[in-house]
């Protein structure tokens, strides 16, 4: 269920802030702080809703800050110990790009610190995204950007592999392949990568979706049941009659959003 945001200006916090790039033309604007307004978990389900591709990075990569969210065009780059390839992406950002960083889930080195989140923040870089390990956490949490990994490890990169082709152009996170072509949302329950040219599409049924949610826990506060509101005893009667029967084909039905 998506929860209520907190606006960065009132928290003082420094992991309550949002970060998203400007907007995307995949055939019409699409402002993408619009992603960042809505949960990981919320774009999941338009995602399932519209039978899209559920690209979800692993378990385990989080903001290095609790509420720190990022929206934006993907910026691909592979890494293969030396944070050269970094800056050299940095020429090609623009403004609202999020850096994603392959680095093959790899858990005995730190590949981004402060010093390059501090030079992605200067190229106009919104985020990094790193399918492997941070350190300079503290450093990272002052600096404000959001960074999400698997966690914080104080080694970095003793090796120096050779450069692939593809270095600056994809990256593997997990079992997906990201590009240019796509987008990046994050927040505190991970991150997910949507193509751009379905990024319009993925908006509206997740904001579908939020008002769905919104009304049934304020009639669920206000004392009607979800049971009520979904008409659970329709559903139980249903599948007794057709074992197929599923909850989702339910909730289509009566206009309910819990799972999807």
């Amino acid at each position: 269920m998506q929860k209520d945001l907190v606006d960065p200006a009132d928290s003082g916090r420094p992991g309550d802030f949002i970060r998203s790039g400007d907007s995307i033309r995949p055939g019409g604007s699409v402002d993408l702080s619009d992603f960042a307004e809505l949960s990981t978990p919320l774009v999941a389900d338009a995602c399932v809703r519209l039978g899209e591709p559920l690209r979800a990075a692993p378990a385990g990569i989080l903001p290095v800050a609790d509420g720190q969210r990022v929206a934006g065009r993907a910026l691909p780059v592979r890494h293969y110990g030396s944070v050269d390839v970094f800056l050299e992406a940095f020429t090609r950002a623009r403004p609202g790009d999020v850096l994603v960083i392959d680095n093959a889930g790899r858990r005995d080195e730190a590949c981004i610190g402060d010093l390059a989140v501090l030079e992605a923040e200067a190229a106009g870089v919104t985020g990094v995204v790193v399918w492997g390990l941070h350190r300079d956490t503290p450093d990272l949490v002052e600096i404000g950007l959001p960074v999400f990994s698997y966690g914080r490890h104080a080694p970095g990169p003793v090796r120096l592999d050779p450069r692939g082709p593809d270095a600056l152009t994809t990256a593997r996170f997990g079992e997906h392949r990201v590009t240019a072509a796509d987008i990046v949302v994050g927040d505190d329950d991970g991150v997910l990568f949507l193509t751009a040219d379905r990024a319009a599409a993925v908006l509206e049924t997740a904001r579908g979706l939020f008002r769905t949610e919104r009304e049934q826990a304020r009639r669920i506060r206000a004392g009607e049941t979800l049971r009520a509101q979904t008409r659970f005893d329709a559903y139980l009667a249903g599948r007794a009659e057709d074992p197929s029967y599923t909850f989702r084909q339910h909730l289509r039905r009566t206009g309910g959003a819990i799972e999807e």
